[in-house]
């Protein structure tokens, strides 16, 4: 295996074409979940320089669990609806936040942080989790960002 940089921004689409590259590339042959998202999340973060936390959040009953992360400790549980990523999961959509003080009910974790980019996971037509990314850069994510995520996510859970 060999670490290719994808460097950010660069072209968006050219940019999440290697992003996926390199997320199959650290994925596609391991079976187990853990060491799945561990190392998507390493990709992920090391793509986004001004991120400073990438990581998964599973489905565990009526909330969220915390995952495979690259970054400061986080809340490890998170109720249906609450913060951003429970109002992803009953939303149903993804969520970018661009300055997290003015979302409503944020569950503030590293007080560095401004935005936010939440994508929920499906497999098999079921909410199974969802990938949040925080960054200390106010507005650091797009919407470009968003679609190209939502083409990443679904590479963990093949």
């Amino acid at each position: 295996m060999s670490y290719i940089d994808v460097e950010y921004p660069a072209d968006k689409r050219e940019f999440y074409k290697l992003l996926k590259e390199q997320i199959s590339l650290y994925t596609a042959s391991e079976s187990d979940l853990t060491a799945v998202l561990a190392n998507a999340s390493s990709v992920i973060k090391q793509a986004f320089p001004e991120s400073n936390w990438v990581g998964f959040y599973l489905k565990d009953g009526v909330e969220l669990k915390l995952g495979p992360f690259q970054g400061r400790p986080a809340v490890t549980r998170i109720g249906y609806g609450l913060g951003v990523c429970g109002s992803a999961w009953k939303r149903g959509e993804s969520i970018v936040v661009e300055e997290v003080e003015c979302f409503e009910g944020h569950i503030a974790c590293d007080c560095n942080t401004h935005s936010e980019i939440v994508i929920p996971i499906y497999k098999d037509g079921e909410f199974f989790g969802v990938l949040d990314m925080d960054s200390v850069v106010p507005a650091y994510f797009s919407e470009e960002d968003k679609i190209g995520l939502e083409g990443c996510v679904g590479l963990v859970l093949r």
